[in-house]
Order: C-alpha cells, then structure tokens, then sequence
C-alpha cells in the first residue's frame, strides 16, 4: 500500500519552499515600481495550501519507501509547475492555461523553450521569477530539500535516488543530507559568482542576477528577446561559456577539484570524454563558420558556444546555427540528443550512457571472437555490472523510442517534420532550441495548446529521465506488497 499520508505531507513542505522563493520577484517589482501582487498574492496562497497540506498529516509515520519517493518527485513537478504558473495568471501577462504552463513546465524542467515574443515588455518581477523557476529546477528541488528534510523528521535517500540525474549514485559524504546540502553549496556558490562577474562584465545587476540563475541551471531564459546575441561581449559570452560547462559537469566531480581532490576529477572517464567531446565538435564547426565570419576568433567563440550551449542543454543562442549550412544545421540536431554529464543540471541523455554504450558495443566484437573470455567493462576504474548496462540499453531505447513517437504525435497534429522533430528532440532533452520553426530565433508560441501540453509532458518525461514518470504507467507499481 502506497503512504499517501506521507506524501501529502511531503507535498506540503515542497510548497512552502516555493512560496518563500517567489517572494524575491516581488521585491525587485516593488524596485521597478511594478504591481507586486501578483506574485504577493500567488506566494501566500501557495504558502497556505502547503502549511495546511504539512500540519494535516504531521503525526504519521515518515517512512519514505523507493515507490513513494518516485510518486512524490513526479507529484512534486506536477505541483509545483500549478502553483508556479500562478504569478502569471494572476498578473493577465500570458494569456490561457496551456500557454502559463508551458511556460512554467519549460522554466521548471530547465528547457528554455518558450512562447513569449517580447521578452522586454514583461513585467521585471515576472522576469525574475521565471529565471528562478529554472534555477529551482537546475539541480532539483527535491536535493534542497532532502538537505532539509531530516529537520522535518523525514528521510530522504529514495527522493534523492529517484530525482536525481543520471545513472551514477555518487556521493561526497556518507550521508545523503549532507552529500545534498554540499552539492547546494557548490551549485549556490558559483550563481553567485557567475553574477558578479555578468555584472563586471557590463549586464545590469538585474541581467546578470537572472542569467546566472539561468546560466547554472542550463536552463536558458533570457531577460532579452536575443538572448546572449544582444550582449557584443566577448568578456560576457565566455563567462557564459564557462559556467555552462561548469554546469553540465558532474557536481560531484566539481566538489572534488573545489577540494583539491584533482585525482578523483582525473579518474572521471566521463569528465574527460565530456571536455574532449565539446572541444573536438567546437573544431568540426569552426571551419563552416570561419568561412562566413571574417574574425578567427569570433568564428571559434560562435562554434564553442553554439556547442557548449546545446550539449549541457543550456540553450542560450548567439547565433542562428540553422543559417550556415544543412551540415552545420544536422550536427547542431544531433547535439540535442547528448546532454552533459550525469549529476549535473544539464538534461539530455548523459555523457556516461554514451559512453558506456559505445564501450560497450566495441568490447562486444572482442567478446565474438573470444567466445569463452571475460571481457568486463570499466568506467571510473570500476567494473560496470550487467545491470547496470542492461538498464542503460533500456533507457537508449525508451529514449528513442520516445523520440518517434512524440514526433509521430507532432507530426498528425499538422506541423512538418523537421518542426516536429525539432520540437519533440529538444524538449525531450530540455535544451530550448531545434530546428525547423523552433530553430535558435524562433519560440513555440504557435503551437496549439493541445501541443503546448503534449510537449510540457514530453519536458517533464525528460527532466525525470523517462524511468521516474513512466513506471507511474505500469501495473506493477500500483499493486499492493
């Protein structure tokens, strides 16, 4: 039997949290002389349904079990994108349900895709709350708050394990508060730096606090309509471009290097494939675009961005990639479907899955011809059990058969292919930009609001990594022990 009582409490909690982090966005309305109570008015009405929803079921027994944590996160995004869609309503700036919560759904599964077409003319408080949706998003929710939860009397090993993203489970301290708590403070500490420095840089206070909350969470929303095009800063854009891949790196791996542990960072296969992969690709389309652009080193900026952009799923844009060629146009679509690394705020598929993959399937001809031979595959200096390749394997083809499917359903809905596919590969991946009508300088407000749903579903499908939203479908998860 599923503790429905717990989760309600749970649920509770999760919406107090929220409430308190809407509350920022009103004051920077106040600053700019703003309405704030749109955003007032959505926080307490959040912060009352989440205090009685806690002190209701605050007697019962708090023992979270793995199918109550994997119900809780999926109920969680589901709350927290309904609430969270209230600043909007509330202040009449986005017209109709499917477009707020697409909106939100995008900010929340740190996507960027988006449908507003003036960006600018949007309310300052708004704007903030928006950015803040991707960065509460970035590393999870749930990780704050299992950081939290033992103070509520409430464990949190099956949240942390069924939120968290990737396939790899490590840890920087035995216990799983601590371990989040730790990773907070890395994913914290650089926003602010990533701040102050946009700000040395020349953005406003107001810019560089939204794009750093966006930046770390590879998420994407922007405070202008061109996004990182309209800052002509190199100073601006390479920030920008270190603070993505710091954010598509394995927190962990960060935690380790901030410690002095560079031998645990050297040991990550993935890291080093991820850095190698983003520097090789970076090479590929300097030379496409070296032909257009008269400036070497704008040239490399445009491709190392472009690239570091999609592949942490980030989805800043300072340049039209679709403009260049159908070469450059076919490698940036390919991008959508890597993603960054495994325990990092970057969506997509993870670098480590590749990996093992691809390991994997090359060790597989070794295996044919030695028949009788043991041929173990290592990642980290680790042996990688069966399965844990088996599971990978499974999430490659749910992957992709996702993919085709949420195409296929696009596609009888009227819209072309390449929108279709463009659409349903970077929500699924949650990086913002495709191609087609979605291409870098375009957004979804076109879609239909019964498209605009199906691609909120395909983003939360793909934030939780398929697994966490899927088993709610199947038999086996609601039959009682």
């Amino acid at each position: 039997m599923i503790h429905f009582k717990e989760i309600g409490k749970i649920m509770g909690a999760l919406l107090v949290l929220i409430s308190l982090l809407m509350l920022p966005g009103m004051f920077f309305s106040v600053y700019f002389d703003e309405d704030p109570w749109p955003i007032l008015s959505s926080a307490v009405i959040t912060m009352i349904i989440g205090l009685i929803l806690f002190f209701s079921f605050s007697k019962q027994d708090q023992n979270i079990r793995k199918r109550e944590g994997y119900l809780i996160v999926a109920l969680s995004w589901v709350f927290m994108a309904g609430f969270g869609m209230l600043p909007y309503v509330f202040s009449q700036q986005i017209g109709g349900f499917a477009n707020t919560f697409f909106e939100t759904m995008s900010g929340l599964t740190t996507t960027g895709a988006s449908i507003l077409t003036d960006i600018e003319a949007m309310p300052k408080g708004l704007l903030f709350w928006r950015s803040m949706t991707q960065w509460i998003g970035g590393l999870g929710i749930i990780v704050l708050t299992v950081a939290i939860f033992p103070l509520l009397g409430i464990g949190g090993i099956e949240l942390f394990v069924a939120e968290s993203p990737g396939p790899t489970s490590d840890k920087v301290h035995p216990r799983i508060s601590e371990t989040a708590k730790r990773l907070w403070y890395v994913y914290v500490g650089l926003t602010v730096l990533a701040t102050l420095l946009y700000w040395a840089g020349g953005m406003t206070f107001f810019d560089a606090i939204n794009h750093a909350l966006t930046t770390m969470a590879t998420g994407g929303f922007s405070t202008k309509n061109a996004s990182m095009a309209y800052y002509d800063s190199a100073f601006i854009q390479y920030v920008a471009i270190v603070f993505m891949f710091l954010a598509g790196t394995n927190f962990t791996v960060i935690y380790f290097g901030l410690m002095g542990k560079f031998r645990r960072v050297l040991q990550s296969d993935e890291f080093k494939t991820y850095g190698l992969a983003l520097l090789g690709i970076s090479i590929i389309l300097y030379f496409p675009i070296s032909n257009i652009e008269h400036s070497s080193e704008l040239a490399f900026r445009k491709s190392l961005f472009q690239v570091v952009s999609l592949v942490t799923t980030t989805g800043y844009v300072t340049d039209d990639y679709t403009k260049y060629s159908q070469g450059v146009t076919f490698i940036c679509f390919m991008l959508l479907f890597m993603g960054g690394s495994a325990g990092s705020t970057a969506g997509g598929i993870k670098f480590v899955r590749h990996l093992t993959f691809i390991k994997n399937s090359w060790l597989e001809f070794k295996r044919l011809v030695h028949p009788r031979a043991i041929v173990p595959l290592i990642i980290n200096g680790d042996r990688v059990t069966g399965r844990i390749i088996t599971h990978i394997m499974n999430f490659l083809l749910i992957y992709l058969l996702t993919f085709v499917l949420g195409a296929l359903a696009l596609s009888l809905m009227g819209y072309d292919l390449p929108t279709s596919l463009g659409a349903v590969a970077t929500s699924l991946g949650n990086v913002g930009p495709g191609i087609g009508a979605v291409g870098p300088v375009d957004n979804f407000a076109f879609f239909s609001p019964t498209a605009k749903i199906f691609l909120s579903f395909i983003m939360l499908l793909g934030r939780l990594e398929l697994f966490t939203i899927l088993i709610l479908f199947t038999p086996y998860f609601w039959r009682a022990n």
